[in-house]
């Protein structure tokens, strides 16, 4: 993690939240509250098979290397706090890469700099002369951050002791380029010329550099790869490593893991990678060869003079299409013919719609360009804003003062606002004259403001809320929240922007309960304050007004399907399956409701066809295709050269807000990662590290030759069901649209599906209804991963734990790992068929204890 990843988190999260909500609790909060008291290690989402430390906030994998029975795991860690800050390197090790010992923090941030993310090697040879040839020395090569300055350059630590104590060299750092975006160096012996070999990343250039060393300490350039496949985001946590293809140590080909934020295959945090060649000096991707979209029949390219017949709305589409760039806009690209729809009319502050003529769908798929801002859709938002609710108004911050409303700290001041304060951008959206605003000062205020008890008597608390995003349970939150018998019950924050937007609390199960509002702000960083205005008690449900810049289709009058732009000018291939909407009316609708930064939407080339366009994200490689698995580097040193992967199981779009005290952040299994053939194509693939069998409980629990016909049943029975499971199971297709097993299920309809799509051939993970999910919008979703059957069987290897899911599909080529917050009586195991049958060939269970036991 990275002052840089820090910066481009926020604005990920700023352009992800179309509507101010992003941290509604829509239901009581017990289940995610941790007491004071309980035991470590036994809190309600505590993983049992994958490692977290004891307490605070933990990232990236560090410093992988084998070294005397033990396979050493570092890790960003915060020593002082639960959410990322104080970058320092965490310890564990095992000898089986399934049972961790946590030890003391290894490399600690100190008043000049922050440790972030690098690599270990074993200099068996002693080249640095920091150990002898009879006890050589472990080296960290990490990059340092200067707190003064923001610089990012390489430097180096050692240990004689098998990494329990450290010292950092005095020549620090070996590498600085003077750039506030150059990390994570991998280092590894290149046995070849006998030299070592680093992998860093330029990351906002979306390169990776090499450099040769014969001793850690000097070192010299090598050579450049990229930009290449996916660039949405920084390139960060390279790896670069050889492997045999399809076993054969004759056929060496190497793989070059690229990790991306934002901009991954489901939008966030993502694995990529590239196959090619290493020749000791440059990296060479294997051409892929150039993409042409399906064929079909163009229905809109704006090609013409106007946009006849598409209607638009407001100032920002003009009046015919654009020819490419507008005033005050970068260069555009990637459109097709001399024409687009460009909503950059009036720069970002213009906003509008333009909307086709109403349609009947007979076509499967609609593939069309999309670019510009990424200001996803938000079901539930108007494009204008509706009549202020009813009701009773708990608080105006009108008249000039508080009223009775009790005030601790100084963000508040001694009265509300009257708009913008100094040194902020521009506040928009409140009513009347006053309103909350705690930056005062700046973000380096803090406190909060409590109103007097009240009785909720209406069905919703209403309120307009804008601000940073650093929601309630943090470590330093941003948040209005809702408190009954003195408990947190409700929170919101805002979306890291300055315009307010209406929220709403379904209080209808608190009916009659008195309660107390409390607005918070606990943060002194980037958005550590907090907007709020016009707080009424009311029996109507506020509609926040949408901040989308998209591209969605309309049935019956509702978004049904939804695309955005990257924030980026280079327009790429979209598609919406329209299949579920066939011989239905539809309408094609392009809005730009968004006036802050990428506040505009580009489209082109609308096209009906039978197969959906891919864009260059979904073209790329990934090492897993679920939301959660970044950072994603291997081991080094490993006996038999084998090659071991490890990744942070979260993602930067909410991995500050996941629900888990006292500890944030857990690592993935570790995987072993082999090259195979895969549908005439050299993949990437990968699978649990055999050891993890050793944790087994018991036999299994076996279903076999079970057939299902558009529902779904208990798999086996009480056997198979748990919290801490090891799954195994085989399908033969029949004519069943999908099916798969559904885990943690329970009461209210708590269910993650883990399913097959034979319509698309792709495996699923469905965690819309997995359990905690308000936390963020972005959690919520289907992840998805292209899977072929076999033979007309399809095999799945699927690892739950408390609060995750990994699933492996086929031969490894398709994973999915994805964090789940069940309740803790969820822990039911269904097979389902939709829309036909299928046959579960055989399905094996076993439960799984702790990697501490």
């Amino acid at each position: 993690m990275t002052s840089g990843r820090v910066l481009r988190h926020a604005r990920t999260r700023m352009i992800a939240a179309a509507a101010t909500v992003c941290a509604l609790s829509a239901t009581p909060l017990a289940p995610r509250a941790v007491a004071a008291d309980t035991p470590p290690y036994t809190e309600t989402y505590r993983p049992q098979f994958h490692y977290t430390p004891q307490k605070n906030w933990m990232n990236d994998p560090n410093g992988l290397v084998y070294y005397q029975g033990e396979y050493h795991l570092f890790y960003q860690y915060n020593p002082n706090g639960n959410s990322w800050g104080d970058m320092s390197w965490g310890h564990a090790v095992s000898k089986d890469l399934v049972h961790w010992k946590e030890l003391p923090l290894a490399l600690s941030h100190d008043d000049k700099e922050m440790v972030f993310s690098g690599s270990a090697v074993v200099d068996k040879d002693n080249t640095t002369g920091f150990g002898t040839k009879k006890n050589p020395p472990m080296v960290a090569v990490y990059t340092s951050l200067d707190k003064s300055t923001g610089t990012q350059a390489q430097a180096l630590a050692y240990s004689t002791d098998r990494g329990r104590t450290w010292t950092k060299y005095q020549g620090n750092p070996v590498i600085d380029i003077g750039s506030k975006d150059f990390r994570d160096p991998k280092v590894q012996w290149y046995a070849p010329t006998r030299s070592w070999l680093m992998t860093v990343s330029l990351s906002a250039e979306h390169k990776v550099r090499f450099y040769s060393s014969k001793n850690l300490k000097d070192w010299d350039l090598l050579s450049e790869f990229g930009p290449a496949g996916a660039t949405g985001g920084v390139w960060e946590c390279p790896d670069l490593f050889p492997l045999a293809v399809d076993g054969d140590p004759k056929k060496i080909k190497w793989v070059l893991v690229v990790n991306i934020n934002p901009g991954g295959i489901t939008g966030g945090s993502g694995a990529q990678y590239f196959v090619g060649d290493f020749d000791g000096v440059k990296f060479t991707a294997d051409d892929k060869g150039s993409y042409t979209p399906p064929a079909g029949t163009v229905v809109q390219d704006f090609e013409g003079t106007g946009f006849d017949p598409w209607t638009t709305t407001g100032s920002a589409f003009g009046e015919a299409p654009a020819a490419g760039a507008l005033d005050g806009q970068g260069a555009v690209t990637g459109y097709d013919g001399k024409g687009l729809a460009n909503s950059f009319h009036g720069g970002d502050s213009a906003t509008g719609t333009l909307t086709s003529q109403p349609f009947t769908v007979a076509s499967r798929y609609l593939n069309f360009k999309v670019g510009g801002g990424n200001h996803p859709h938000q079901d539930g938002t108007v494009l204008e804003r509706g009549a202020t609710p009813e009701g009773t108004v708990l608080a105006d911050f009108e008249g000039g003062t508080y009223g009775d409303w009790t005030e601790t700290g100084d963000a508040f001041g001694t009265a509300p606002a009257t708009g913008t304060l100094p040194g902020q951008q521009e506040v928009t959206g409140w009513l009347g004259d006053g309103l909350v605003n705690t930056f005062l000062n700046g973000d380096a205020t803090t406190g909060t403001l409590t109103s007097p008890e009240f009785t909720l008597d209406r069905d919703y608390v209403d309120f307009l809320i804008g601000g940073g995003n650093h929601p309630a349970g943090s470590d330093h939150p941003t948040a209005m929240e809702l408190l009954v018998d003195g408990q947190v019950v409700r929170s919101t924050t805002g979306s890291d922007a300055e315009a307010l937007n209406w929220a709403s609390w379904d209080v209808r199960d608190l009916a009659g309960k008195k309660a107390r509002i409390r607005i918070v702000d606990d943060n002194t960083g980037g958005w550590g304050h907090l907007n709020v205005d016009h707080v009424v008690l009311s029996d109507t449900r506020a509609e926040p007004v949408s901040r989308e810049t998209s591209v969605n289709l309309l049935v019956d009058g509702k978004v049904v399907r939804s695309a955005t732009g990257s924030d980026s000018e280079m327009l790429d291939w979209a598609s919406f399956d329209l299949r579920p909407y066939a011989g239905r009316q539809a309408r094609i609708q392009i809005v730009d409701n968004n006036t802050g930064g990428w506040g505009h939407i580009m489209a082109d080339r609308f096209t009906t066809a039978a197969a959906p366009a891919k864009s260059v994200v979904q073209r790329a490689d990934w090492a897993d295709y679920g939301k959660d698995y970044y950072a994603a580097v291997s081991w080094e040193n490993v006996p038999g050269d084998e090659r071991y992967m490890i990744g942070w199981m979260n993602d930067w779009e909410y991995g500050g807000s996941v629900p888990t005290s006292p500890w944030r952040g857990a690592q993935s299994v570790p995987r072993r990662m082999a090259l195979r053939t895969v549908d005439g194509r050299v993949r990437l693939t990968s699978e649990p590290v055999t050891g993890l069998a050793s944790l087994r409980e018991g036999g299994a629990a076996t279903a076999t030759g079970v057939t299902v016909t558009s529902t779904s049943q208990p798999l086996i029975g009480p056997k198979a069901q748990g919290t801490a499971l090891d799954i195994e199971a085989t399908f033969s297709l029949r004519d069943a649209e999908r099916f798969g097993l559904q885990v943690r299920t329970g009461a209210g309809g708590e269910q993650t599906v883990i399913g097959y799509d034979t319509t698309t051939q792709e495996l699923y993970v469905d965690r819309t209804r997995s359990g905690a999910t308000d936390f963020s919008s972005a959690f919520p979703g289907v992840q998805r991963a292209p899977l072929k059957a076999v033979d007309g069987r399809v095999r799945l290897r699927i690892l739950v734990d408390r609060s995750s899911v990994e699933v492996f599909g086929g031969s490894g080529e398709a994973v999915i790992t994805d964090q789940i917050f069940p309740h803790p009586d969820s822990q039911g195991v269904r097979v389902f068929a939709e829309n036909g049958s299928v046959k579960l060939d055989r399905a094996r269970v076993w439960h799984l204890g702790s990697y501490r036991d």
